[in-house]
This record gives structure tokens, C-alpha cells and sequence, in this order.
């Protein structure tokens, strides 16, 4: 058997007993090394010596299976290890290795190098083919080249794990940066001597300075264009890639009218006699966007060069074709070196408007025309991710995009090859609606058909035709990944157009191997820039599709068709399609609201999962400041004030219970009046009332729940179920509901994460924080924690200690009076003229907790205090997070100038809130109706 070794195993301390393990699993001994199944996920260990033990897993590649070597655990220590999350192993009664069963739950991996005798690791087994293998040893600067599915983000990731100083990774979408991020730390990997950022462009811009306002979108921008008079040259589609990747782009600035009248006459859409009429419209959008409080993130990119201070010794930008050159020269000048950067991207996937090459990316890179020509650029030429078909495909359309129009550049001429052994399909029926019906009646209940239209007004009639609420743009595809797509009229709907991009290519033209390089012969010909769109989109579309492609065309005869050699399929074919279960689809539609999909999303959760609103009243700030009116209206009656007062209990509102008491009413009089063991005993029991269905082992009623008001719905007291089990720790619930989606970044009223309140579990219960903490925190830890200082976005990841620090203040911010002004370690002196929080706030329970929260050596409270300093308001640290001001010696308060994100609505971005109000709902609530 193969023994493949983990590219970070270190072996330094057991080298000889490393070795000969290795030798008996390739002689196929599993005998002598003592291999054992665990009982957690499909790992098993090696005997290296008495006390130290090796972690192994099995894959399968094609026929062969192959024994990989992740991690030596030292001293029998395996709740340290990165892969077991903290569980604990009894090694007496672990059962005997049986190669059968170890074989049969092998994971299947796509690629394995045939010789190659070393794997990375992210989320799943990594095998780099030599064109990767040579990148990934390569120095800076990295120009990097793929298409869909060559595994450019997985290679990406893995050079940017040994990169040590400050690195910042950089893409157009939200939904890729955090899954990037999520990719990097999978399996709990840290790297100390890095600290490291993953942002999407809005993210970065908002780290510069957080602008008011939002990105224009596309449907807005085309209703502006409907009230203009005198377009019929053009439509909303040209005019917004002429405004984004003309007009905006540059990093100078928007064109002046003189420059961009002059420009060549490929260097723009439009024709010499059109441009004075399509420059005097973006005079008038700009106008509107103003007016609109509506953003052009290139033009702000422009306008925020002078404020970036160099601060990265590295930058990753993945999907850089996505971006405009003034995008990019914003990201690369927070370089504090020039040139160590990694840019990727595949210039075949423009579906955003911003006239991207290659050629102008390194012009932009490198002033001087011959180095920047002497930049060479990196292809990955294998295809990880589509079937054979699917990539045949693919390959055929850029063949008939370089017969018909040339080369864009150098870099775009290359042709990929399927590493897949699955031959997959692409195929083509006709538009008629007894196909449409048996298509539909076959895939309208999986999650694993898509379809697909050219552009989002084509949706309507696509939704007429298919159940499926997986109806999605090429534009909204782009990054999704489906094992099947239905292409529903995506040529025939614009048949003109691909039947220009087909005019004059003949099969004869396509019989060849490789693409050469070549510029179209007509200077004056603007036919790439015009289809360019249709091209690339078609190339999207069909790369969505792991397996199979079906094109539902009204037009069955269009030569397009027969240019990509796709046949007509079978009418009547049963697609043997695997209906998806409500856990399926929960999952589903949390994928897409994650990447912005909401539409869909909201489709799937109204017609699929037949979500209702909960029938109960939930405690938002409008309805606690509702019930305060009305006990100020009805003083003394304790059953109107009954909910105010379950409210102040569970959060430790002693200003809310101390109103209620001057209100005259009883239960908040007497509770104030109670003995501290009383008021405990009370507490506890309001505590109860909210968590206990909560503590059941019996999931089924829980899990019903979430079937009818989806998995994130808000109980009375405005939790979330994930919330509410993070706060007990009841660990199979958790994983229930994370393994149906449950957001880990809803909030409570005070901005509290499930992994808050876990954490401010911990800091009150020693024993929770001992037996509980370690598990909640793998799996409920965020990948980074965000607050706005003076409207900049401040990043923290786990890997810093500002992160465990920031996380305990906010954790207990809802009682900071009662706990945080009274720490009982306090020298007696000290507490009487504190007046904020005191350094052994973040220092209690700690001893109990696991070291991955935060580090042995950052616990020393000489480290707390240099910590303490550093963030400070007035600190000269670099860099500067301003997270607390000093209010006197050894004290600090939370820099008033903070704002959280409260996200209390599934599926929304959430809303930053002054730190000063989040203690106070009711406050928060009155500040929103009066505007102030």
C-alpha cells in the first residue's frame, strides 16, 4: 500500500519509529504498528512507541487505496489533536484493524499524483499535479492563470499558509473570501508567525474607510438607463461595461470627456460619433448614484489611493479578473514591499463588466513594457472539477471564440484537459412542453439540477418551465457549483448574437490541440468587445456543471450547436435523479444566502420548506420598548410588566429591574431586595423556563421546531436554537443544527454570536468551562471578529489575542455593571475609583480552557497588559485597533467609537451599532423612531 505523508507532519522527535510504521503499511503490516479504528470520523492510529501515536486516514483513488500519515500524538494527548476536536480516546477499547472496512470507508479523491510521495491538506485531500507543485515552490511575484475547476484557490491557499508577516487575501466576492478563510483555518491549522486577513473588496475598502452608501446593482443601473431618451444604439448591458471598464477604471480617476473622445478604437465599446452622447450619460450617472447614496467601487477605489498606508508584506487576489485596474492598484499599494503579491484568475470567466486583460494587468504592474513582458504568467492547464464532456465542451467554445475574434492576450490562449475518469454528458432537447414537463417532474425536487439563463430578465420565463427555485443568471452562477445544469434557452433566447460569434468558423477550424496566438487582422474590428460577454458566459454557464450539461433550445438548428459537437439527448430518459430531503434543502438555501443569493434562497424556504413566522411575540427592541410604555402606563400591575421583567433577569438588567421598581412593581421590588443567593435562585429559575426544551437529549421535537419557522428561528426571548444550545451545551444539538445550516453569526439583542454566549457560559462556570468550552469553541468559533473603529472595518482573527480579549468584553456586555465594574480579585483600593473593566476580567476561568483558545504563554498577565496597551485609543502600536480608551490605572472601557454588527434576521448582513447602545435595547429602540 501507498504511504503518503502530510506536507506540515512533523516527525522531528520519533523519526525511527516514523519509519518503520512507514515500512509496514507498505509492505502491508498493519499487524506490527498496531493499527487501530477510532471511533471519531475515519481516522485510525499507529503505535509508534508506548506514549506516542500516529494519526493515519484511508482514501481511495480509482482502484487503488492509499494510507496517508496527518499527525504524530505525543504523550497519548489526543484531545490536542488539530483532526479529533478535542475528544477524548480510550485506547483499551479501540477494535482490531481490518483492511476490508478500511478500504470500503476509504474517501474517494479525485486526483493522486502517481509518484509524488507528499499531500497537502485544506478542507479535503490535496494532490498537486507538477504544473502546481512548480507554482507552489515558486517565488513572488506570482501571476497565476486557470479555468474552472484547476484548482486555483486550493493551490493559492496552500502557498499563502507559509507566508509569515502580515498577508492579506483580497477578492471581489464576499461569499469566496469567507469561504477562502473557512478553507484555510480547516482542521484548526494556525500559522504564528502570520497574521492573516481574508476580505472581499467591499471588506478592504471599509478597513480604508467605511463609505456611506452601496454598491449600484445591475437591475437598478437598467431601470436608470429605461427613463434616459435616445437609446437605441445601444442597450443597459453595453453601457454599464462601458461605464465600468472605461470610464471608471483607471486608478487616476473617472476619464475626463478630451481622453476618453480620443481613446483608440478598440479601447472602447462604442464608435467615435456615439461617445459625446454615452460620456454626457455618465455625467448624468454619476448625478444619480450621488443622489442615490448608490456606489461605483471603482471610482471610489480611485479616490481612496491617497489614503491607503502600506501595511501587508503580502497580497493575495484571487478572481482578479473580476476586478477593474483601479481595484487592483488600491489592493497592491497596501504592500509595504512591492511585488510580493499572488494574483489569480481566468480571464474566460468576464461576466462583470471591467475590459480586463492580462496584458493591462501587468502594464499596470510593471511601468517598464519590457519587464512587464518579461512577467511571465503561470497556467494551470488540468481540470479537477468538470467531467470529460463538460471540458470538451468548454474547450470547443474557446476554440470557436479564437477562430472567430483572435487572441485577447498571450496569457488567455490555452485549452484545459479533464483529470476526471467520470465521461459526464452534454446534450441538447428541444423547447417544447412535454420535455419541458418530463424534465421537470424529474428534477424540481433535488438540489443537485440547476437551471441557468443568460441574464436575470430571462428568469421569468424560465421559472414558467421549472419548479426548481434553483433558477439562477450566468452573472449569479458564477462561483456555483452543481453536479447538473439545465441551460434553458440561453442560446436561442439571444440567437443573433451566437449565431455572429458561429459566423465563418468551420468544424475545420477547430481541429487542433493547442490555441495560438493570434490578434484579430482588422484593427478597427470591435467584434470581441461586443460578444465577448456571450462567449464568456456560455463558458460559465457550461463549467457550473461537475457532470452533465442538458441545453433546452427553442432553436435546435443553430450552428453554434453543431460547432460544439452537442447532440441531441433522449426525450424520454429517466435521469435517475435523487430527490433532496428538507435537511438537504435547509442546507441548501443556507449555501445561498451565504453567497448572496437570497432570492433563491427565500424561494426554497417558502415553497420547499413551507416556513412560518413563529407564532409568538419575540423581544426586538420595538416590541421591550412597547412593553415598558405599557407598564408605564399600568403601573404596578406585575402582568404587564411580566415579560420586562423575564427580560431583565435573563440579561442582568439591573437598570431595567431598578425602573420597575420605581414603577412599583413587586416582583422587580422584591428581587431587588433579595439576598445575592435569592436573587441567584431567581434568576435560575427564569433561566429554566427559557432553556430547558433546549437541554433535551430527545432532538426530535427540537428538530421539528426548526422544520416549521426554518433553523434560525427566534424564540420569545429573541435566541436562536443554536444560541440557546451553545448557552447549555447540549453538543449533539449543536451539531444537529449546524449540520442543517444554522448560522453561527446570528446575534442576540446585544450582538452576542452563539460563540459569545458559550464563551460567557464559560466565564461564569468554572466546571462548563472545563467539560463544555473546548468542543462549543471548534465548532462555534467565527473565523474572524469584526467591530467598526471611527468607521474603519478592524479585522481580528482567532490567531491574535485582541480576539479573546475583544470576544470576553462583548461577551459579558449586557451586565458589564453588575460583573465587569465589580471584579472580586480586585484589590480593595482599586475597586473603589474603577470605572471600567480590570485585567482579571479576561483572565478568569481561562486556567479551565483549552490552550487553543488562547495560548499558555498569552495568559501571563505581563502579556494581558501589553496587550491591554497596545489596542489602546492613544497606543502609537501599528497596527492601530483603537479597541479601549484607559480610564485610569489598570482600567479600560470599550472605545465609545465602536460599533458591532447586530444581526437578528436570517439571511441579512446585520446592522453596526454604537457599542453604547447595545446594553440597552429599549434605548436603541427609542434612538430609531426618533431618528436620532
Amino acid at each position: 500500500m501507498r504511504f503518503l505523508t502530510y506536507h506540515d507532519l512533523d516527525i522531528s522527535r520519533v523519526k525511527k519509529q516514523f519509519a518503520k510504521v512507514r515500512d509496514a503499511i507498505e509492505r502491508d503490516d498493519f499487524r506490527s504498528p498496531d493499527v487501530k479504528k477510532l471511533a471519531q470520523g475515519q481516522y485510525y492510529r499507529a503505535r509508534l512507541d508506548d506514549t506516542n501515536r500516529l494519526l493515519l486516514q484511508f482514501v481511495r483513488h480509482r482502484q487503488e487505496t492509499v494510507c496517508l500519515a496527518l499527525e504524530v500524538i505525543h504523550q497519548h494527548a489526543y484531545e490536542k489533536s488539530r483532526f479529533l476536536r478535542g475528544a477524548a480516546v480510550d485506547e483499551a477499547k479501540l477494535p482490531d484493524f481490518e483492511v476490508q472496512q478500511a478500504q470500503q470507508e476509504a474517501a474517494p479523491l479525485r486526483y493522486l499524483h502517481p509518484t509524488r510521495g507528499e499531500f497537502h491538506l485544506l478542507d479535503k485531500v490535496i494532490s498537486f499535479d507538477d504544473t502546481q507543485d512548480t507554482v507552489y515552490r515558486t517565488a513572488p511575484p506570482i501571476i497565476l492563470a486557470g479555468s474552472a475547476g484547476s484548482g486555483k484557490t486550493a493551490l493559492t491557499l496552500q502557498k499563502l499558509r507559509e507566508l509569515p508577516g502580515k498577508v492579506l487575501y483580497v477578492t471581489l466576492s464576499p461569499y469566496l473570501a469567507q469561504s477562502a478563510g473557512e478553507l484555510y483555518r480547516a482542521y484548526g491549522f494556525e500559522n504564528e508567525a502570520q497574521d492573516v486577513a481574508f476580505l472581499s473588496f467591499r471588506e478592504y475598502l471599509d478597513t480604508i474607510r467605511r463609505p456611506a452608501g452601496r454598491e449600484v446593482r445591475f437591475e437598478e443601473f437598467r431601470n436608470w438607463v429605461a427613463r434616459q431618451p435616445g437609446l437605441n444604439f445601444t442597450d443597459a448591458h453595453q453601457l454599464f461595461e462601458e461605464f465600468r471598464g472605461v470610464l471608471s477604471s483607471r486608478p487616476q480617476g473617472p476619464l475626463r470627456r478630451e481622453a476618453y473622445l480620443g481613446l483608440g478604437i478598440r479601447q472602447s465599446i462604442y464608435e467615435q460619433g456615439q461617445r459625446e452622447q454615452v460620456y454626457a450619460l455618465f455625467q448624468k450617472y454619476l448625478s444619480w448614484m450621488q443622489t442615490s447614496k448608490l456606489l461605483d467601487f471603482s471610482l471610489l477605489a480611485s479616490s481612496y489611493l491617497s489614503e491607503v498606508t502600506p501595511s501587508f508584506e503580502f497580497v493575495v487576489v484571487d478572481e482578479v479578473q473580476d476586478l477593474t485596474a483601479a481595484q487592483l492598484a488600491l489592493i497592491l499599494k497596501a504592500l509595504t514591499v512591492p511585488g510580493q503579491f499572488l494574483l489569480c484568475g481566468d480571464s474566460n470567466q468576464i461576466v462583470h463588466p471591467n475590459f480586463f486583460s492580462w496584458a493591462s494587468v501587468k502594464t499596470l504592474l510593471y511601468l517598464d513594457p519590457d519587464l512587464a513582458e518579461r512577467q511571465s504568467i503561470s497556467v494551470l492547464r488540468a481540470n479537477f472539477r468538470n467531467a470529460s464532456q463538460v471540458t470538451r465542451v468548454a474547450n470547443t467554445l474557446l476554440k470557436v471564440k479564437h477562430a472567430r475574434f483572435g487572441s485577447v492576450d498571450r496569457e488567455s490562449n490555452f485549452l484545459v484537459q479533464a483529470v476526471a475518469s467520470d465521461p459526464g454528458s452534454v446534450t441538447y432537447l428541444p423547447d417544447d412542453a412535454r420535455v419541458k414537463k418530463h424534465l421537470d417532474e424529474q428534477t424540481r425536487g433535488s438540489t443537485e439540477y440547476a437551471v441557468l439563463v443568460l441574464r436575470d430578465e430571462d428568469k421569468a420565463e424560465a421559472r414558467r418551465a421549472f419548479g426548481t427555485p434553483l433558477v439562477f443568471s450566468v452573472q449569479e452562477a458564477k462561483g456555483l457549483e452543481y453536479p447538473n445544469i439545465i441551460l434553458y434557452n440561453v442560446i436561442s433566447g439571444q440567437r443573433q448574437m451566437y449565431a455572429q460569434i458561429a459566423e465563418g468558423v468551420s468544424p475545420a477550424d477547430l481541429n487542433v490541440d493547442e490555441l495560438r496566438y493570434s490578434r484579430a487582422r482588422d484593427k478597427a474590428d470591435k467584434s470581441l468587445e461586443i460578444y465577448k460577454f456571450y462567449v464568456n458566459a456560455l463558458y460559465v454557464a457550461v463549467t457550473r456543471a461537475v457532470s452533465r450539461v442538458i441545453l433546452v433550445e427553442a432553436d435546435t438548428r443553430h450552428p453554434l450547436l453543431e460547432l460544439l459537437g452537442i447532440e441531441l439527448g433522449n426525450e424520454a430518459e429517466q435521469l435517475r435523479v435523487k430527490q433532496a430531503s428538507r435537511d438537504d434543502w435547509e442546507r441548501e438555501a443556507r449555501k445561498l444566502e451565504l453567497q448572496g443569493k437570497r432570492e433563491q434562497a427565500g424561494d426554497i424556504r417558502r415553497r420547499i420548506l413551507q416556513q412560518k413566522p413563529v407564532p409568538w411575540e419575540v423581544w426586538t427592541p420595538q416590541v421591550l420598548r412597547r412593553m415598558e410604555e405599557e407598564t408605564r402606563a399600568r403601573p404596578g400591575d406585575p402582568k404587564v410588566a411580566r415579560g420586562l421583567i423575564d427580560f431583565a433577569l435573563l440579561n442582568r438588567q439591573d437598570r431595567l429591574l431598578e425602573t420597575l421598581r420605581d414603577l412599583k412593581v413587586k416582583p422587580a421590588s422584591s428581587y431587588l431586595r433579595n439576598s445575592d443567593k435569592d436573587r441567584r435562585l431567581q434568576r435560575q429559575g427564569v433561566l429554566d423556563k427559557y432553556r430547558r426544551p433546549f437541554e433535551s437529549a430527545n432532538l426530535k421535537s427540537l428538530l421539528g421546531e426548526c422544520d416549521r419557522y426554518g433553523v434560525d428561528y427566534r424564540t420569545p426571548a429573541n435566541l436562536t436554537p443554536l444560541m440557546l444550545a451553545a448557552e447549555i451545551g447540549n453538543l449533539p444539538l449543536i451539531d444537529a443544527l449546524l449540520e442543517r445550516g444554522a448560522d453561527i453569526t446570528q446575534t442576540d439583542l446585544f450582538g452576542r454570536t452563539p460563540y459569545l454566549l458559550a464563551l460567557n457560559r464559560a466565564l461564569e462556570d468554572p466546571q462548563f468551562a472545563a467539560q463544555s468550552f473546548g468542543p462549543l469553541d471548534e465548532r462555534l468559533r467565527p473565523s474572524a471578529l469584526d467591530v467598526l473603529v471611527s468607521e474603519r472595518l478592524i479585522r481580528l482573527s482567532p490567531e491574535g489575542a485582541e480576539f479573546y480579549f475583544l470576544s470576553v468584553l462583548l461577551a459579558t456586555l449586557p451586565h458589564f455593571h453588575s460583573q465587569l465594574l465589580d471584579p472580586p480579585t480586585a484589590p480593595e483600593e482599586l475597586r473603589k475609583r474603577q470605572n471600567g473593566f480590570f485585567a482579571d476580567v479576561l483572565l478568569r476561568n481561562l486556567d479551565a480552557m483549552p490552550e487553543r483558545v488562547l495560548k499558555e504563554a498569552r495568559r501571563r498577565r505581563t502579556y494581558v497588559n501589553h496587550v491591554l496597551a497596545r489596542a489602546e485609543v492613544e497606543s502609537t502600536y501599528l497596527p492601530a485597533r483603537r479597541l479601549w480608551k484607559r480610564s485610569s490605572k489598570g482600567f479600560y472601557q470599550l472605545n465609545p467609537e465602536m460599533q458591532l454588527k447586530v444581526k437578528l434576521t436570517s439571511g441579512i448582513e446585520g446592522e453596526w451599532t454604537s457599542v453604547l447602545l447595545l446594553t440597552d435595547p429599549v434605548a436603541r429602540a427609542w434612538l430609531s423612531e426618533t431618528g436620532e
